[in-house]
């Protein structure tokens, strides 16, 4: 089954049981994935005009793993939301957006301990041959793909910094 039916899935199981966050979370996943099919299908009609409603509608519906790249960014508006509170002195609401995270995190793969990531960042340094802050560049490319919806991005950036260092 696919991830975004999934969702629409555990939405509706969500409103039957009363889970104000899950429900609310979810919602707003589904108008995120709509927002970017939107996008898509408008991307779409300008590069192939002679595409039908149909066609575009067809092409236009999100793959796994474009939902993936949608929940992960929803994902990282949270953590920066979480930041914001608690330099504001905001806590119940920086713990709203940590539930929320929680909720979004159940739909991603299995996330990478610190642990996992150094080691693949380390093994992707001397891969790519980076002796320098120069080439982290060149290592985040090559390493993007790797951890791709199993790690958190700018962690990932601060451990090569903290190789290239």
């Amino acid at each position: 089954m696919a991830i975004k039916d999934q969702i629409k899935q555990n939405l509706n199981s969500s409103l039957k049981e009363r889970k104000e966050i899950e429900v609310s979370v979810l919602r707003q996943l589904l108008a995120a994935f709509l927002n970017k099919e939107k996008a898509k299908r408008f991307n779409l009609s300008k590069e192939k005009p002679d595409l039908s409603e149909e066609g575009l509608e067809k092409e236009s519906t999100l793959v796994d793993e474009e939902v993936m790249d949608v929940i992960s960014s929803e994902i990282k508006k949270r953590r920066e939301a979480v930041e914001l509170y608690e330099k504001g002195n905001r806590p119940e609401l920086a713990n709203k957006e940590k539930k929320e995270i929680e909720v979004l995190q159940k739909y991603l793969p299995a996330q990478l301990s610190e642990g996992e990531l150094r080691k693949i960042v380390e093994e992707t340094i001397k891969e790519t041959g980076a002796s320098s802050i120069k080439d982290m560049g060149k290592v985040m490319a090559v390493l993007m793909p790797k951890t791709k919806g199993k790690a958190d991005n700018s962690l990932a950036g601060k451990i090569v910094k903290e190789f290239l260092v």
